[in-house]
């Protein structure tokens, strides 16, 4: 482990502002200061932990005032000196990496690196201010990965089970041949193999047990992670988790795209770059037109992606926006961008600016106060009596109809 602290002073300096710039790598992170000229001052290099961050810190104080810190891999490797200077009260950015020619022109080094990272800094170009990495969103953030990763493993496990019964010998295959995907993962997962005669069945049916039981494994493991994500998202956002339309995984993937400091979006149209969903001019001639975003978090941009399919499916407001699109000559990828585009408006509110959460807790005692039924509760509000019973047990996202229903009980007691 790096232990001594290696630095390059190439002038004198005074006690001015001075500006920045980190190179971070998973062991260490070289910190370069320039002043507001762009002179550079000195570069160090500092070990990658607690007593480290400590270290850069004391460096960066000891030139003065710290106007601005660019940092590369905010989100990577530079999260945790990153959290430690935000702690600390100074203004972090995150650079990017200079792009090829750059590097080809000036070569690459730690040094070098952390100096361009300072004057980048110091140019004052629009960068993007850093995630905060210490609330409840990140937590999510963890949980959210944890179960990406789980599902690919499952989905990729199913699809092995079928991969191997496509080869196995066709005994094995006639057994299991009209069975549906759950029947047949579950039969699998309890077959005892050391029944069979010959060692080939044996063997084949070992290698099935154990995929399925793999799948079974990793789905209670999916669960089990899918039931504590609601809680921390009623935490960072309850009226986006409890918006029509909104379920608790593209909620989850939403917010962790936002970030914990949403003051770091700036505009509703800065929010919807940043999830792909901005038009893009594709116009030439005599055509006017706008097309698909393929830039931004695509994770994003695919949970507006159900949001759209899921409103679509069942909402009388977007299937009527959608038929007018249609009448004004929109085909079906222009609708969906148009779609996707409003949807994050109404997300970006709803991160931004809340409001109020009815409660779905009181609707079922109020109901039995006056004496009704959810039948009469659905005939009166015009709803499906499964999803009277869906919004009082609080399983229906759709706040706006919770608090319908509540005002109507209220007008009524």
């Amino acid at each position: 482990m790096m232990t001594t602290i290696t630095a390059e002073v190439t002038g004198q300096h005074d006690t001015g502002e001075v500006v920045a710039g980190i190179d971070t790598h998973a062991d260490t992170h070289h910190v370069a200061v320039i002043d507001p000229t762009g002179r550079r001052l000195a570069d160090a290099s500092f070990p990658a932990t607690s007593a480290g961050y400590q270290a850069i810190l004391a460096y960066l104080n000891a030139f003065g005032q710290v106007r601005l810190v660019g940092i590369e891999g905010t989100h990577s490797y530079g999260a945790g000196i990153t959290l430690h200077l935000q702690q600390a009260r100074l203004r972090v950015i995150e650079v990017l990496r200079p792009n090829r020619q750059v590097r080809r022109l000036r070569g690459k080094s730690d040094p070098i690196d952390a100096y361009e990272a300072a004057a980048t800094a110091l140019a004052g170009v629009e960068h993007p201010e850093p995630k905060i990495l210490d609330g409840a969103i990140e937590a999510l953030r963890y949980l959210f990965a944890a179960r990406r990763s789980a599902v690919k493993a499952r989905s990729a496990a199913q699809v092995q089970v079928k991969s191997l019964l496509v080869t196995a010998p066709d005994r094995i295959r006639r057994r299991y041949r009209d069975m549906g995907d759950a029947e047949l993962l579950l039969a699998l997962s309890r077959l005892r193999p050391s029944t069979e005669a010959d060692q080939l069945s044996r063997t084949v049916l070992t290698a099935l047990k154990s995929v399925a039981r793999r799948h079974h494994n990793l789905t209670t493991e999916i669960d089990e992670l899918e039931a504590e994500l609601p809680v921390l998202l009623d935490q960072a956002a309850p009226a986006l988790h409890r918006s029509k339309g909104i379920g608790v995984i593209t909620a989850a993937q939403l917010l962790i795209t936002a970030g914990e400091n949403t003051d770091r979006l700036h505009s509703e149209a800065a929010f919807a770059a940043l999830c792909g969903a901005s038009p893009i001019p594709a116009s030439s001639g005599k055509t006017n037109r706008h097309r698909l975003n393929r830039g931004g978090d695509r994770q994003a941009n695919s949970a507006l992606h159900h949001i759209a399919l899921s409103r679509i499916s069942f909402d009388p407001r977007t299937r009527a926006y959608v038929a007018r699109k249609r009448q004004a000559g929109k085909n079906t990828k222009e609708i969906l961008r148009c779609l996707k585009r409003a949807i994050t408006r109404e997300v970006y509110k709803l991160i931004t600016n809340p409001g109020t959460v009815a409660d779905y807790r009181t609707l079922r005692p109020l109901r039995h106060q006056l004496g009704l039924t959810q039948a009469q509760i659905a005939t009166a509000l015009t709803i499906n009596p499964a999803k009277v019973s869906l919004i009082e047990r609080g399983l229906a996202h759709d706040n706006e109809c919770v608090r319908t229903y509540h005002q109507w009980l209220c007008q009524r007691i």
